[in-house]
């Protein structure tokens, strides 16, 4: 079947070539017939970043506990855009520097970009950017959004894409990878680690000049500064930016990836200049990291080889998930957790009647969104919310430990054992941010609790619920499956 694929898709390259030499009107050449099937890419930018000041709203900034207050800013947080267009089909990959931006609002955007084929944000889930979920207010049952910063997010997000839309030029690819799973902490057992960095380089179809741009995915928390820090800033990825576009000479957006477990800078590897490890916590740390990334991500750059993005194919599954997490349905009935909810059915793609805002009585689930993108050699896998590595390759444990709370649950499909076989990127937290995505099997809330621990590991609490990883990776299979259908 991956034969009949890769035979299928080969040909799916040249056929539209082909077509379009034969339909053109007489005169036409074959140089014009491919201008006209040319990809086009741009790249474009919006601040986003948040007025702090006296005469401003508070800004409660995310991660950690609750109250952190922003007393300045560092540095600017963007939403940076990557637009894609082939004939009359235009996609949109957008990445902003906060926390996690919610369904409601990228469909918002998305009805102000109804002209664009489809339209994907992702976060790259900054802990040191505003409170944009509510969960990180004054207090427990206080939300930390501000609905007029949420226009400001929206607003960036469509001028980012109109901004790359205008910048359009034609342009060939090349996609490449590199591994250093070193540069990754897992705070949580089993340690699995997606050490992989993932590039697409743009460059003029002419092949003058600098590149068009560069996409790098890397799979980390961006919260090296610290539960202490009050600044806004993008964290180590306004380094990994920065340092890439000196470099090269070109606009840069970087994606985070699968990042559950908890995936976090680790901190023996980069030291000062006096020997010392740096330590979360110091701008210092955010930018020595930013910069290793940056390295990672030129290995990656210099190892790569073109690949044909045409044509396009987008599948996107809207899929209900139970809402199990006591303190998340809690949070929802004191406002604070601001989504709409159906009546959970049992069944992921059929809702119940709708329960407005604030009901939590009975069963109760929240929609989100998976989908698959099929961009010529390239698969795009877009997940809503943090997933963990395990879920990438397939390293769910087995046999799992027995006090986990499922321990003879099915292991998940992997996502690349989903996608077919060739070049991949994983974008976490695309479209919505539901919290952690865990292995059933390795789900662990009830005492005994696993590894002989003596009390629950981190990452339950910041869950939807255990339901979640089956529930989205087999809607996965099912995107990937309908993308099989379209014809390219």
């Amino acid at each position: 079947m991956r034969l009949a694929r890769i035979i299928r898709r080969g040909l799916a390259t040249i056929a539209p070539l082909v077509a379009l030499v034969l339909a053109a009107p007489e005169g036409t050449t074959a140089s014009t017939a491919q201008e006209a099937d040319a990809l086009l890419v741009g790249f474009g930018k919006a601040d986003i970043t948040p007025e702090v000041g006296a005469d401003a709203p508070t800004v409660f900034v995310a991660g950690y506990g609750q109250d952190r207050r922003a007393t300045g800013v560092h540095d600017p947080i963007w939403s940076r855009a990557v637009v894609l267009r082939h004939r009359s089909q235009t996609i949109a990959l957008v990445s902003v520097d906060l926390v996690g931006v919610q369904l409601e609002l990228v469909e918002s955007a998305r009805t102000r970009l109804n002209d664009i084929t489809y339209v994907l944000v992702s976060s790259t889930h900054n802990h040191e950017g505003p409170d944009v979920i509510g969960l990180w207010g004054p207090s427990p049952v206080v939300s930390g959004v501000d609905r007029a910063y949420l226009e400001q997010v929206e607003d960036g997000i469509v001028a980012s894409v109109r901004s790359a839309e205008a910048a359009l030029a034609p342009a060939v690819a090349s996609y490449g990878t590199a591994e250093d799973e070193a540069l990754l902490a897992d705070s949580r057992d089993p340690v699995v680690k997606d050490g992989v960095l993932r590039v697409l380089r743009f460059d003029p179809a002419e092949g003058n000049g600098p590149p068009i741009g560069l996409l790098v995915q890397w799979n980390c928390h961006p919260e090296n500064l610290g539960s202490q820090n009050t600044l806004i800033t993008a964290d180590f990825p306004k380094a990994t930016v920065r340092t890439l576009e000196a470099r090269h000479g070109c606009p840069v957006a970087y994606f985070t990836g699968a990042i559950g477990g908890l995936m976090s800078a680790a901190e023996d590897v980069l030291t000062r200049p006096d020997g010392t490890f740096y330590e979360e916590g110091d701008f210092a740390f955010a930018d020595a990291y930013g910069v290793a990334i940056a390295d990672l991500a030129d290995r990656a750059i210099a190892g790569s080889s073109p690949i044909p993005l045409t044509p396009f194919a987008v599948s996107s599954v809207s899929v209900w998930l139970p809402l199990e997490n006591p303190l998340y349905r809690l949070a929802r009935a004191a406002g604070v957790l601001d989504r709409m909810g159906d009546r959970w059915t049992g069944d992921p793609y059929t809702p119940g009647r709708s329960l407005g805002r604030r009901n939590i009585l009975g069963p109760l689930a929240v929609r989100t969104e998976v989908a698959g993108l099929r961009l010529g050699a390239l698969h795009v896998a877009a997940i809503p919310g943090e997933l963990y590595p395990e879920l990438v390759a397939g390293r769910v444990e087995d046999p799992a430990d027995p006090n986990a709370d499922f321990p003879d649950a099915p292991i998940e499909p992997s996502v690349l054992d989903t996608l077919p076989d060739g070049p991949v990127l994983i974008l976490g937290l695309a479209n919505d941010e539901v919290g952690y995505i865990i292995p059933r099997r390795q789900w662990d809330r009830e005492p005994p609790f696993a590894y002989g621990r003596d009390k629950a590991q981190y990452g339950e609490v910041n869950s939807i619920g255990p339901q979640a990883a089956p529930i989205l990776l087999h809607a996965l299979q099912r995107a990937v499956e309908q993308l099989e259908e379209i014809q390219e």
